[in-house]
């Protein structure tokens, strides 16, 4: 199943890289000691099965964010974190981010749900903390209907 599931995020992270109106196609941001690695889509790019596996429901107006927490380490260790988040769309209605931990062998992922319309903007403010670091990911994602 991880195989999978790493093998369906390579493949939507290509996908979003090449949309011509994402911003975040599977990018990752260097927050202090931290690589953090994120990515927004359609919670329709996976499959069904693998939804039901990792409790995501899907929707034509329902997005995925994924995040991923790896030490600058050389290794690139995955670090456990404690991350909580909020996305506003343009005229500042926001929602709050309920990231649920996902650990598969030594890779963590934190997952959360979003709901959204046509074309909606949302800028993301995520909190990520470990002991006494703690950083802000910022970044911004435009969402389409299937």
């Amino acid at each position: 199943m991880r195989i999978f599931f790493v093998m369906l995020l390579s493949l939507v992270t290509s996908m979003a890289a090449n949309a011509a109106n994402t911003e975040s196609g599977g990018q990752f941001k260097v927050l202090g000691n931290w690589e953090v690695h994120y990515i927004a889509f359609p919670s329709t790019f996976i499959q069904p099965n693998v939804a039901k596996a990792y409790g995501v429901v899907r929707g034509d107006n329902k997005a995925l964010i994924n995040i991923s927490v790896l030490a600058k380490d050389g290794v690139k260790t995955a670090q456990q974190v404690q991350i909580s988040g909020v996305a506003k769309n343009l005229l500042g209605n926001g929602q709050n981010l309920e990231f649920k931990q996902v650990v598969e062998g030594d890779a963590i992922y934190y997952l959360a749900q979003l709901n959204y319309y046509n074309e909606d903007v949302y800028r993301f403010e995520v909190k990520i903390q470990q002991g006494t670091q703690q950083h802000v990911l910022q970044f911004q994602q435009k969402f389409y209907v299937d």
